[in-house]
């Protein structure tokens, strides 16, 4: 009687001898995405600090060389020198030297104490819209908190008329490594796992050895998942090393529960092999094999929700998100070490991960019995 995965055990064999004699794969697959994710979780920051800025102050008072530490204070500004003009100021920015301007009228105090509205003007570097924004929110807020100040003075109010008490969850210290790390685990996998099975199969048909598999008694099924289990078990290897790196190098703690974080890791690894051994048993070569590769993995970086909200997507890229292993494993991430979120909070994510994996693999393995035939 036939069986159904007939001549994995040799097949598993033969891999798993072949991958620990490739020191070469096992070196790419370890340490790039090592480094990927130590790199990307000290690099990726999105508070912004210490933006160099210019000041105009042509009030030369007490009250404006104040009002200047202030923006100082808030850690996101620091002044690298002052200019004589606004025509300066505006040479500064354009060539790189600060983010921001500041320009303190003359009548700046004059005005304050008069009860008017005393302007002050803020030049922001757009170019970069990430600290063009910060910056921006920082001085309306500075401005805000101070306007507040002298309308209470005037008022001899004791307190605001309302006072919002904000409450940051899961990460109070607004730590940018928190919400990366999770991300670039995912990211970091799929590099790995996906190139290492899409040259499975297209490295048998370059060295010669495919058409002897294709005569040889083993089953489709057989073939496919003893090319497979060898990666799976050293991809889960790499995935509890890097929870390790979250851990202890980056000080994430874990809120939820190991065990659900590594069966999300399994399934996430399954899925993704599966999607490598596909592309491989389309590519004809090693090169098809890498740029087929590619058209997933810069995707999932982008639509997967690892730096930019899904939700401010239009909708085509919202719906190709949909289509990515990585966009699941990422929300499953987060939920588990940042929010100690429980299965029945995202059981959701492991069905459509366990039926994306079943599906591709089905697909590796019908596709490579039609080759067969």
């Amino acid at each position: 009687m036939k069986t159904p995965f007939r001549g994995f055990t040799a097949i598993l064999l033969k891999e798993f001898t072949i991958v620990f004699r490739d020191r070469t794969t096992l070196f790419f697959m370890f340490f790039p995405p090592l480094v990927q994710i130590i790199a990307f979780g000290f690099a990726l920051d999105n508070d912004v600090k210490h933006m160099s800025m210019v000041v105009l102050n042509e009030d030369r008072s007490t009250e404006s060389r104040q009002f200047i530490e202030k923006f100082v204070n808030t850690q996101t500004f620091r002044v690298v020198g002052e200019v004589r003009s606004l025509s300066e100021m505006s040479a500064a920015i354009r060539r790189g030297k600060a983010y921001i301007g500041l320009q303190i009228p003359p009548e700046f105090t004059r005005e304050l104490h008069a009860g008017r509205t005393a302007r002050v003007q803020v030049l922001i570097d757009g170019s970069n819209s990430t600290t063009g924004l910060q910056a921006l929110n920082t001085a309306m807020g500075l401005a805000f908190r101070e306007s507040l100040g002298v309308l209470m003075n005037e008022s001899s109010r004791d307190g605001l008329p309302i006072e919002v008490r904000p409450q940051m969850l899961y990460n109070p210290s607004m730590r940018s490594p928190n919400f990366f790390a999770p991300g670039v685990i995912g990211i970091a996998l799929q590099i790995a796992t996906v190139f290492a099975t899409a040259m499975s199969i297209v490295r048998e048909r370059e060295k010669g050895t495919l058409e002897q598999l294709q005569v040889s008694p083993l089953s489709p099924w057989g073939l496919m998942l003893g090319k497979l289990t060898p990666y799976l078990c050293i991809a889960m290897a790499m995935a509890m090393g890097f929870f390790l790196v979250s851990r202890w190098v980056f000080l994430i703690p874990i809120q939820g529960s190991i065990v659900f974080l590594l069966v999300s890791a399994l399934l996430y690894i399954f899925a993704l092999l599966s999607l490598g051994l596909l592309i491989s048993t389309r590519a004809q070569n090693q090169m098809q094999a890498l740029q087929m590769s590619m058209l997933f993995i810069l995707p999932s970086v982008f639509f997967s929700g690892f730096i930019f909200p899904r939700e401010t997507m239009p909708w085509i890229f919202y719906a190709i998100s949909t289509l990515l292993p990585a966009t699941y494993f990422v929300e499953l991430m987060r939920a588990i070490i940042l929010r100690g979120a429980t299965i029945h909070d995202f059981w959701m994510n492991l069905v459509v991960l366990g039926v994306m994996g079943g599906g591709l693999f089905v697909l590796c393995a019908l596709r490579y019995r039609r080759n067969q035939g």
